[in-house]
């Protein structure tokens, strides 16, 4: 079932399950096929570039950030925005440095890997992005059968077997092409972006406390809880899988291999990235402002997990709407990271193993693992434990995260690799800076976890 770097393409019979890796779930299937005209007027470009950067940025607004937003607008208004706003610029920052990788190097983070480190190095950088892959879709199972239970009232145990389904979903858009699942995820985005937006409005925030949250306060380090909390989102913004996913699906657009070039199509990538991240970004500041109008300024100032805040929405707005509106906005976020954790494990599997498999395999397999801790923990914690249970899948995260940056930052700076696209001083000062802040809020992270 297995097969070794082969770019063959094959069409499956009508009603039969494809044998091979199949577009656009396989990247190596869908470079270069998005095409760059020469000509092209400067908006028809952005355009054209636009769609890579709105992949990455369902990892910035999945379930997993969810719980940590809601915790902190509860606990603390909105004192903590300034630290989501911050979060996510690195974020960008570091998703710039995928892009030019891909468009430079035209090798994802993965292979460059396997490429350039010992075999037992890479075979061990494999199972930690697969283990961060299997905790990003813990979150997504849990977060999409919250959505179900609370939307439809489906017990929790049946809400996480539906997930399982999911894999139609991945079948249905066999042989298409990537900038369908482009507009597909742009759809579900929007709808997210949408429902907030709604919730904003229906609430009517004091902007005055918006604008302050955006202040950074030092106060807040003396406060035990703030700072974990802070920590939490910082951990939970920056997913491993998506420094690999990016670095491979940047290379569908076609490149030509010219120094201007390549400079030209990183600067698309980045305004694509920006506008993407800075959406994902206005999400999660939605969420913790909703969760600070509609809970800390009423004096809820202990909600923490999300069912507890789906069911506390409706009688503080007076208005069955708002309650709707945040479960749909759930369940579209789980739903939506469905297509990113399949490419993102094929860009693994392929890059680190040099193996393809059918896309539809590879989320079975993804899933399948996933299910299982979920549905345990689900089974055997009881149905109030999945806020417990999306922390552990962030801090499984958090854990994986850096065995990622450390290859990304050291790649990007190797002129060898990179020649005048690698990273300046400037550019890896700030880079190492943001490693060791998340590597030591994720250590942070983890002792407090470990001794509460």
């Amino acid at each position: 079932m297995f097969e070794a770097d082969s770019n063959q393409r094959h069409t499956p019979r009508m009603f039969q399950l494809p044998k091979f890796a199949t577009a656009p779930f396989c990247p190596s299937e869908v470079q270069g096929t998005i095409a760059v005209p020469p000509g092209l007027s400067s908006f028809q470009k952005l355009l054209r570039y636009l769609g890579p950067g709105l992949l990455i940025s369902v990892g910035y607004m999945d379930p997993g950030n969810w719980a940590t937003d809601i915790a902190a607008g509860s606990g603390f208004g909105t004192d903590l925005l300034f630290v989501v706003g911050l979060a996510s610029l690195a974020g960008i920052l570091l998703q710039t440095l995928c892009a030019r990788l891909g468009l430079v190097a035209q090798k994802d983070l993965a292979r460059l890997c396997r490429d350039h480190y010992p075999r037992p190095v890479a075979f061990t950088l494999w199972i930690f992005a697969e283990l961060a892959i299997i905790a990003c879709d813990v979150a997504e199972v849990l977060g999409s059968a919250l959505a179900l239970n609370l939307l439809f009232g489906l017990p929790l145990w049946l809400g996480v077997v539906l997930t399982g389904f999911d894999t139609f979903i991945v079948l249905s858009l066999k042989g298409r092409g990537f900038r369908q699942l482009e507009a597909i995820v742009l759809g579900l985005v929007s709808t997210i972006f949408l429902c907030f937006s709604i919730e904003i409005l229906m609430l009517q925030p004091a902007f005055a406390d918006v604008a302050s949250g955006l202040v950074p306060k030092l106060r807040l380090v003396d406060d035990p809880e703030a700072f974990y909390l802070a920590i939490g989102i910082i951990g939970a913004t920056v997913m491993p899988h998506n420094l690999y996913l990016h670095t491979a699906i940047v290379q569908t657009r076609v490149t030509r291999p010219d120094e201007q070039s390549k400079r030209d199509a990183i600067r698309w990538a980045t305004v694509d990235i920006v506008v993407a991240l800075l959406l994902a970004m206005l999400v999660n500041a939605a969420i913790l402002i909703v969760a600070a109008t509609a809970f800390h300024a009423t004096g809820q100032t202990q909600v923490t997990d999300i069912d507890e805040a789906y069911r506390l929405l409706a009688p503080i707005t007076g208005t069955a709407l708002a309650a709707i509106l945040f479960g749909v906005a759930l369940l579209v976020s789980g739903q939506s990271s469905t297509f990113t954790g399949t490419i993102a494990g094929q860009v693994i599997l392929e890059g680190f193993l040099n193996l393809k498999i059918p896309c539809y395999q590879r989320r079975l397999i993804t899933r399948g693992l996933a299910l299982g801790p979920a549905l345990v923990g689900v089974l055997w914690l009881g149905e109030g434990s999945v806020g417990r249970l999306l922390v552990l899948s962030q801090v499984v995260l958090t854990v994986q995260l850096p065995f990622a940056l450390w290859p990304l930052i050291r790649f990007t700076s190797d002129r060898a690799l990179m020649g005048v696209f690698a990273n300046g001083t400037l550019m890896k000062s700030i880079a190492w800076a943001i490693f060791a802040v998340i590597a030591a809020a994720n250590a942070w992270l983890i002792w407090g976890l470990a001794t509460a």
